[in-house]
């Protein structure tokens, strides 16, 4: 059982973390429409495996941090007053985004291949965000940090990552007004996101100095 929620788990993350219309997913349906799929499916490749590296640093990252309960309790605390001001930001004051397509040239597989590494090389946030995640999941009990459990989890992230790529790839034709939509509103999207996580955050903050 606790395999198959630590799958889940990783899975999950990696589905909410990625769906949204960003560089990456954008980069790989662009690929697909300019080069074919083969192409796209290179670049995806690339993306993959700096992904994998990422969730498994910072699933590392994220055990160090919980051997420490003090450390914990002050990322929790960090975690509530970032995603509060997140908050306050993404449904007050940020201005709603604009769809931008990336321009691309055509390269060959190997380059799609290492773009794919370069672009997902320079997005910093897989790793806070699946230290938070990890952290997280483990003071519900949902996760544990065994060498077979964060295995487990960063492959569930792995196939979550691919499988949001792929849906990309093959489906961006029909999604592109939609993902122009939800380009609109995203800011609402996130913000209602990280209201949620921050209450989650105060919860167990208030337990712990309550309990």
């Amino acid at each position: 059982m606790s395999i198959i929620v630590s799958l889940l788990s990783g899975f999950i993350s990696a589905f909410i973390g990625i769906t949204p219309p960003g560089l990456l997913n954008m980069t790989a349906a662009k690929v697909s429409m300019k080069d074919g799929r083969r192409h796209a499916f290179s670049f995806v490749s690339g993306a993959v495996l700096v992904i994998f590296l990422q969730v498994y640093l910072a699933v590392l990252f994220a055990q160090i941090i919980n051997a420490r309960p003090d450390i914990v309790l002050l990322l929790r605390e960090v975690g509530f007053a970032v995603f509060g001001a997140l908050t306050v930001y993404f449904l007050w004051i940020a201005k709603t985004p604009k769809l931008k397509k990336p321009k691309l040239k055509k390269h060959s597989k190997k380059k799609r291949f290492f773009l794919g590494m370069l672009l997902s090389a320079l997005n910093f946030f897989p790793i806070p965000y699946y230290v938070f995640v990890s952290v997280s999941l483990s003071s519900y009990a949902l996760f544990s940090f065994d060498l077979m459990s964060i295995f487990i989890f960063v492959s569930g992230a792995v196939i979550g990552s691919f499988l949001v790529f792929y849906f990309y790839i093959v489906f961006f034709q029909k999604i592109e007004k939609k993902a122009d939509y939800l380009l609109k509103n995203m800011n609402v999207i996130i913000g209602s996101i990280t209201a949620l996580v921050s209450v989650i955050a105060l919860v167990n903050i208030l337990q712990y100095y309550f309990s």
